[in-house]
């Protein structure tokens, strides 16, 4: 068997391999291995930063052994168990590779797909990321499945990111779109959208899926309720994030309208001699106005906070590169750069 082929740790590997942890003891040694077999298929140098999430089962001790004896291990330790997007923002942080990838640490993905991801990113220049599909997915139906494919169609149709499998933690990415989002809460879910958001062409390749054997599952049907809020702020920041005026004051007009109406039509009685004073309709009128104008108000506000938040240096308000004449890399990227984002939905269906 070929050894995997790494690099020192002063150097800068080509894959950076991210992988959150949360008490899988019983699984890390055999994660890392193959891996490193995965990796030693292809001609490229990889690093492999395990986030240990607080783990509280010795799977910080045997990362930091693991690591005695691989130089392309590098043990990321939390303080204290922070979640899976905050465990794969850290890894995120310190990636040096020119694609990165993600999975679980379970052993329910595949190690051996991930030079199939990479070659999908090293081949096809309309690709910024490749999200796995598994499609023969082993797992319980009732708990698990059907719950995700419920899930996976809800999200696909509210952000326009049609995935089969939102759920798969295996995915490979170009650097530049890793280093364009940002993860907070639990919108490790969301990758995709984000990646979107940022930019990113997106395709989905099926992938191996195994039934787990060591360890316990740390989701439950509990997240459901937690995906829908989630899903709420994703298509809020999609559509709404640098224009909230739109969102807020769109709804404020709705019922500020009708409000107006109502207190109008009132006005009328009240100067035909009719007594208004004690009808229901002009408390609803006096709400649904004062709801309106507070509503337009919030979203002014949120117009300043946006202007605030990018003019002070925060996040970028687009992500662009700049065509110099004569660059052949840079003729290329831009030939694929100009596809609108359908294509890259074209892409997935042909890919299933």
């Amino acid at each position: 068997m070929n050894t995997p082929h790494t690099t020192p740790r002063t150097a800068a590997p080509d894959v950076s391999i991210v992988v959150p942890i949360y008490n899988e003891v019983d699984n890390l040694t055999d994660l890392v291995d193959r891996i490193a077999q995965a990796m030693a298929t292809t001609a490229l140098s990889f690093e492999l930063l395990a986030v240990d999430d607080g783990s509280i089962d010795g799977s910080r001790d045997k990362l930091c052994d693991l690591a005695r004896s691989r130089r392309w291990l590098r043990p990321v330790l939390l303080a204290r168990n922070y979640g899976q997007s905050s465990a794969l923002q850290a890894g995120f942080d310190r990636v040096r590779g020119s694609y990165v990838v993600t999975l679980d640490a379970d052993l329910q993905n595949e190690p051996g797909d991930i030079p199939l991801l990479l070659e999908r990113l090293q081949t096809d220049a309309s690709v910024d990321m490749v999200s796995g599909w598994r499609k023969d997915r082993q797992d319980a139906e009732l708990s698990r499945k059907l719950p995700s494919r419920i899930a996976n169609r809800l999200i696909s149709s509210a952000t326009g990111v049609h995935l089969h499998d939102y759920g798969c933690a295996l995915k490979a990415y170009r650097r530049p779109i890793i280093d364009r989002i940002r993860l907070y809460g639990e919108l490790h879910r969301f990758i995709p959208s984000l990646a979107k958001e940022a930019g990113a062409r997106i395709t989905e390749v099926p992938v191996r899926h195994h039934a787990r054997t060591r360890g316990v599952s740390k989701y439950g049907i509990d997240r459901t309720f937690r995906v829908i809020l989630d899903l709420i702020l994703i298509v809020f920041f999609m559509r709404y994030r640098q224009r909230p005026l739109h969102a807020f004051g769109g709804l404020g007009l709705w019922l500020a309208a009708p409000g107006t109406l109502i207190l109008f039509w009132l006005l009328i009685l009240k100067v035909f001699g009719q007594s208004i004073g004690g009808r229901p309709l002009l408390l609803v009128g006096v709400m649904l106005l004062l709801m309106g104008v507070q509503l337009i108000a919030a979203g002014l506000i949120g117009e300043l906070l946006t202007r605030i938040y990018h003019e002070a240096g925060g996040a970028p308000q687009f992500h662009a590169e700049e065509y110099v004449a004569g660059d052949t890399a840079m003729d290329e990227a831009s030939n694929t750069a100009s596809a609108p984002v359908h294509q890259a939905q074209t892409a997935i269906n042909k890919e299933v």
